[in-house]
């Protein structure tokens, strides 16, 4: 059995990196299902806004709001699984929501509610990143309880007002489970078309271009088989699709025997609801092959996963760490400077905040930008919001819509919309004085941009480079047990395809560890030269599972 060649360990010495600017506000592709939570959030908002407007009640648009754009979240995911993560996402909604009510009904202390706020935007933080809820992580949870800390409560008032959170929660979760009714497969299918596209590109790079590709490829193949295999009864559907992903695999395995036009041919097909897709080369003993898959993953998938993503050295918790320190510093400085409302510098702080301090300053440069457009749109939009409360909603609903279709493009973009909305917001209680809107959210847009990018080079992450050894260590362990599977005689279930996942989610993960070490500003010098063989080594491990399975090769001792 081989082992990574032996790399001497890099010499720790520190080193800062350039923040860039260069394409830091360069447009990009949308996501292919953009429409879905700009419709989504669009329907369920408008349901209990439309309610509250009719019996002459929009000052609770703000607890109606919080359920609501609970129908942001969940969409790349099956819809078994989806029916629980939205149904956690509500959960964590009314809790936050609930924390800031309670917090708010005893104290009018604002040097105590932004401690409080910093605390909170710190766990939701963490946790969307630890149960990796995707987009729009955070920042919702974080712009809800924080407005809802510095809104005049009462505790009496507090169950009536989760009521309504709760409310709007349950018309999202039908909103976000409405379309299982049309399309079963939709999200499986969408990943497995994914990884097919993926794959060709693979196949038909050369070169480095290649080697660049290789890691986007094997990411995509891997969230296609999380798709298909989280959960829900295994369908002929099901099947059928996974049996695409095999040939995404065979492509990443043997790129010059693919077939990049016939692998784009059926992600075509994957559209709508016709039939998936079958490829006319399915071997025989296909059907062997994907029988225990889904046991596999369920042995092997829930066993602490989350406990060790926020345990005791998990990488997520510097962040935690820099965004509290980042929104207080922001808040209280807006505090300072006499701003109306320091929470919109505590969520300008809060929604930097990514996996290193390189990412975290283009988000700050995108939000400062965004911001600055946004309150400029904002000015143009206010008469018209201004003619009637039905007009105040349709602006908020349009431009709702309109920060989905663009924030998949750059962020920036996304809060050209996201801006004028969270201003409009504070008007469904009474109009107020736009220009004094517009001071302070700039004031506060600069306030926590500025404090929080200074809280990311502060609060330094020296474990990043530490978390890059051990998922070397993991991936050759994972490759280690991948040949042992494959030099095995086949007396039993095959072990080699668990194996070959296992070592997929083993190089997605080095990966992923490198890019968020390779971006800190003040970073030891990381071991690259190790990366690269460790990666080299899985790859082509990968390759010789994949004609494992296909020639049936077992009994032999492997070289790779």
């Amino acid at each position: 059995m081989s082992r990574t060649p032996s790399t001497p360990r890099t010499l720790s010495h520190s080193r800062v990196r350039r923040l860039p600017l260069a394409g830091v506000l360069r447009p990009g592709k949308p996501s292919d299902i953009w429409f879905k939570p700009a419709s989504s959030v669009v329907v369920a908002t408008a349901i209990p806004n439309l309610t509250l407007l009719a019996i002459g009640r929009l000052d609770l648009v703000m607890y109606t709001m919080a359920g609501s754009f609970c129908a942001l979240y969940t969409h790349n995911l099956p819809y078994a699984a989806r029916a629980r993560a939205l149904a956690g996402v509500v959960v964590g909604m009314l809790a936050s929501v609930g924390i800031a009510m309670v917090a708010a009904s005893l104290t009018t202390s604002a040097v105590v509610l932004v401690a409080i706020g910093a605390l909170l935007a710190a766990a939701q933080k963490t946790l969307c990143d630890a149960t990796r809820i995707g987009p729009p992580g955070h920042l919702i949870f974080t712009f809800i309880s924080s407005a809802t800390l510095f809104a005049p409560q009462a505790i009496g008032q507090v169950p009536g007002h989760l009521a309504l959170t709760l409310g709007a929660g349950a018309v999202a979760w039908l909103v976000g489970m409405a379309p299982a009714l049309i399309r079963p497969h939709g999200p499986e299918r969408r990943a497995t078309a994914r990884a097919l596209r993926a794959a060709a590109a693979y196949a038909e790079a050369s070169g480095p271009g290649r080697e660049r590709a290789r890691p986007g490829a094997a990411a995509a193949v891997h969230a296609a088989w999380q798709s298909l295999l989280a959960t829900g009864a295994r369908t002929a559907a099901r099947r059928a699709l996974e049996r695409l992903v095999i040939r995404a695999e065979e492509a990443l395995a043997a790129p010059a025997a693919a077939d990049p036009a016939q692998l784009r041919d059926w992600a075509a097909g994957l559209r709508g609801t016709g039939a998936v897709p079958r490829p006319g080369d399915v071997r025989p003993e296909a059907e062997d092959e994907l029988l225990g898959v889904e046991a596999e993953l369920a042995a092997g998938s829930a066993k602490g996963s989350l406990w060790r993503r926020l345990g005791p050295g998990s990488p997520l918790l510097p962040i935690a760490l820099r965004t509290a320190v980042g929104c207080a510093l922001a808040g209280y400085a807006s505090l300072a400077l006499g701003v109306g409302r320091p929470y919109w510098a505590l969520v300008t702080a809060a929604s930097l905040y990514q996996a290193n301090v390189t990412l975290t300053w283009n988000r700050g440069v995108q939000r400062v930008v965004g911001n600055l457009v946004g309150v400029l749109a904002f000015a143009a939009i206010v008469p018209l919001a201004h003619l009637s409360q039905a007009a105040l909603i349709v602006c908020c609903l349009a431009l709702a819509f309109g920060a989905e279709a663009l924030i998949g493009r750059n962020y920036w973009m996304g809060s050209v919309c996201v801006t004028p909305m969270a201003l409009l917001v504070t008007e469904f209680a009474r109009f107020q004085q736009p220009g004094e809107l517009i001071l302070d959210r700039v004031v506060d847009t600069f306030v926590g941009a500025l404090l929080g990018i200074v809280a990311a080079i502060a609060v330094t992450n020296r474990r990043a480079a530490d978390h890059i050894e051990l998922a070397i260590d993991a991936t050759d362990r994972a490759r280690a047990r991948a040949e042992q599977a494959l030099a095995a005689p086949l007396t039993g279930p095959d072990p080699l395809r668990p194996a070959r996942r296992g070592l997929t989610a083993a190089l997605v993960d080095l990966r992923t560890a490198h890019d968020a070490a390779a971006g800190e500003w003040w970073q030891r010098a990381l071991p690259e030269q190790r990366v690269m063989v460790a990666e080299q080594a899985g790859h082509r491990t990968l390759a010789a599972t994949v004609r494992g399975m296909e020639h049936g090769e077992r009994g032999e001792r492997v070289r790779v």
